[in-house]
């Protein structure tokens, strides 16, 4: 129970305060939140949208003399990653929306990341500059060839200082490799390669090659009758540059080994969980498909999430997970309203935490939950502007589902499911969490003492 959840204030892990959030009055399709993704230290932290544009929020350093501010994020550059384009041989509109955002570890003063739509992936570099040069002796100072025979002396050009300017410029561009749509991107623990994952294949690239990936995985039957399953999601592991994971469709997961095969279509363990035949329905097969599927920092377990649960499993252990966790079960007698207004497809993301211990996903009505894995202790938290201005303290929801509701109760039948979390990230070593709202952004953190 967490009737008592003030006594629990006391624990860090589950004291979060409003840091940051943005607020858009007219809200356009196109500024609906697609992707969240903090970098490797928890400086930064990106943000894609349907309307291709990527937003990078950069954390204040802690002042003495605004100790309320520490770790405030705050906007550090905005610019556009994808165009909406049309394949004229397909007869076919490419959206612009960023399904993915992955940071490359930092190796100098600049910053790189992944991003990508449904078929293209582009690495940006994102630096900064406040020196100019000045004094060249071909050009003028606005930059117009001046004539040679003009040119009496040598000049030694200077840099001077200048405001600073964050720029955001692609230096490669992974293009004409999917037939899908792509679903995942994953950096490879080696840093030079990486992975893109569509409904049918996975293929593999390295980053110093744009015009030529290899194909690691391809489920294509060859009728496209007989297809059956999709992959829905895929992850490199985090220390094993060798080994990966995607899921299916069909609440599968396969583990693959680069070592044993070029094409791995031949998976090295398969985890699946045996279906409950008295749970079986209509909507099983649906709500069974896997939207999410993440290594744990340590490399030894996967999370997956389904329509309804989050399952932990371990690497050594393929026939059922060692952790199931229900999101939102009170949604199981609604499944056929939820299947009429195409809810039921919702593709519901999950984090770990810095330490593995906690993880947490996202539900309907802007609420997102999280689970302690050593206590088992849960809690949902909305997020919201109504009830999230910074600093206060996030009350715990609950959500009631018989006749009778308490004060502090949603009835399930009230809950909004146009408003749904389905992109959120964990700061990689502190309690810092960033929950996509629509088109709001929210950032919360633990309580400061």
């Amino acid at each position: 129970s967490l009737a008592g959840f003030g006594e629990l204030m006391q624990d860090v892990l589950w004291c979060f305060s409003q840091v940051k959030g943005t607020v858009d009055t007219g809200v356009t399709e196109a500024d609906i939140i697609s992707t969240v993704e903090f970098n490797h230290t928890g400086e930064l932290l990106a943000t894609g949208d349907k309307g291709g544009r990527v937003v990078i929020f950069q954390r204040e350093q802690e002042s003495k003399n605004q100790p309320h501010r520490r770790g405030e994020y705050n906007v550090y550059s905005t610019f556009q990653s994808h165009e909406p384009e049309f394949d004229y041989l397909k007869s076919l509109e490419i959206e612009e929306k960023i399904n993915k955002i992955r940071w490359l570890p930092q190796q100098n003063a600049a910053y790189f990341l992944l991003s990508t739509n449904d078929k293209t992936v582009k690495l940006w570099k994102v630096s900064e500059r406040d020196k100019r040069p000045e004094g060249y002796n071909l050009k003028d100072e606005d930059g117009r060839l001046r004539d040679p025979s003009m040119i009496t002396v040598l000049r030694v050009p200077v840099l001077r200082p200048m405001d600073l300017m964050v720029e955001a410029t692609p230096r490669r561009v992974f293009a004409n490799a999917h037939t899908y749509h792509i679903n995942s991107i994953s950096v490879n623990s080696d840093y030079e390669t990486y992975m893109s994952a569509d409904d049918l294949r996975i293929n593999l690239w390295n980053f110093e090659i744009t015009n030529q990936s290899f194909n690691i995985v391809d489920i294509k039957p060859a009728n496209m009758e007989e297809l059956t399953e999709v992959i829905t999601a895929a992850e490199f592991h985090p220390h094993h540059c060798n080994t990966f994971v995607y899921s299916s469709s069909k609440g599968t997961i396969r583990l693959c080994d680069m070592r044993t095969a070029a094409l791995c279509d031949r998976h090295a363990k398969f985890f699946e969980e045996p279906e409950d035949p008295s749970n079986r329905s209509f909507f099983s097969e649906i709500i069974s498909s896997i939207s999410d599927v993440k290594f744990s920092h340590s490399g030894r377990y996967i999370m997956t999430r389904d329509y309804l649960t989050v399952k932990v499993w371990d690497l050594n252990m393929e026939n059922r997970p060692i952790e199931t966790y229900q999101v939102h079960d009170y949604l199981r007698s609604k499944l056929c309203s939820l299947y009429e207004n195409d809810c039921i497809f919702d593709k519901f993301e999950c984090v770990w935490n810095g330490s593995d211990s906690v993880i947490m996903t996202g539900s309907y009505n802007n609420f997102f939950r999280m689970f302690d894995r050593n206590t088992k202790r849960d809690v949902t938290l909305e997020a919201s502007r109504e009830n999230s201005k910074p600093r206060a303290i996030l009350k715990p929801r609950k959500v009631c589902v018989g006749g009778k509701r308490r004060k502090d109760e949603i009835s399930v039948d009230s809950l909004d499911f146009s408003k749904k979390i389905l992109h959120t990230a964990w700061h990689p070593s502190e309690n810092i969490i960033a929950v996509a709202a629509t088109n709001n952004l929210y950032i919360f953190q633990d309580k400061v003492n």
